[in-house]
């Protein structure tokens, strides 16, 4: 047997931010917003991360009959983890619960679960914490149509308080971990509420934040995120500045121009 002497060259590897709009991703996902918890069935808005591990946003008798009765029976319908996929809930009780048991269901590894700290958190909701809970969605909500950059008022607790702007952040960080470390895959995303959800679907298909209520995501609910239909040039984009204090003011041409569906 004759081996080559001749140098292979690797394709070189790409790690970055994902862009948004997107009409193509290397893997395929779907969002699940987590059992209803007890804190939810109680009516109380709980989103201080404090409280995140504890018993309180714990799954609730009804939200595991949730994950049983509705999502795995989604999931299957959308033929989600047929060949395995990968769960990344976050650490909130309710989340983690739901992976645990989804993974339990269709027969995954706990290595299959990869547990997420911080970027699919609940979004902060500031002095709204601990009011009745329909309440506080529908003010957030109104707020929300506004303005995708309104923050409820700071509290007094320690309790975040972020914008629809700011959750997209951190969406576009893990997806962005995703779509460097894996291809072909399904992926997973379970979140606690239903913002985190949203805004990404809002993004990837170009929607105006301050409509991403339209994707919103009831507990136990699953859907597969969808691609925009529209091609876009995802190539760096590059401003010339020999002085970079002097260059706020500079825009970049129109073909690396943001899409307008998105606050600027």
């Amino acid at each position: 047997m004759t081996i080559s002497n001749a140098s292979i060259t690797p394709a070189p590897a790409q790690a970055s931010l994902l862009r948004f709009p997107a009409n193509s991703l290397n893997n395929t996902y779907y969002l699940v917003r987590a059992g209803l918890s007890v804190s939810e069935e109680r009516n109380i808005t709980l989103t201080n991360p404090v409280w995140k591990t504890g018993g309180i946003c714990g799954l609730s008798r009804t939200g595991i009959q949730q994950i049983i009765n509705e999502t795995l029976p989604a999931l299957k319908e959308l033929g989600a983890c047929e060949d395995g996929c990968w769960l990344w809930p976050s650490i909130t009780s309710s989340a983690y619960q739901t992976a645990e048991i989804l993974a339990s269901q269709l027969i995954l590894g706990r290595n299959r679960i990869v547990p997420e700290y911080s970027f699919l958190d609940k979004r902060g909701l500031g002095d709204l914490e601990d009011l009745p809970l329909d309440q506080v969605e529908q003010q957030v909500a109104d707020a929300d149509r506004l303005d995708a950059r309104w923050r409820p008022t700071p509290g007094t607790d320690g309790t975040p308080n972020e914008s629809m702007t700011d959750v997209l952040v951190r969406m576009r960080q893990v997806i962005s971990i995703t779509e460097t470390q894996y291809a072909g895959e399904d992926v997973l995303f379970i979140s606690p509420d239903s913002y985190n959800l949203s805004a990404l679907q809002a993004a990837l298909l170009g929607i105006d934040l301050r409509f991403h209520s339209q994707f919103a995501v009831r507990p136990g609910q699953v859907r597969r995120l969808q691609l925009s239909d529209r091609s876009f040039d995802d190539r760096p984009r590059q401003v010339a500045c020999p002085d970079p204090p002097q260059c706020r003011g500079l825009s970049v041409s129109p073909a690396f121009a943001p899409p307008t569906g998105l606050p600027p």
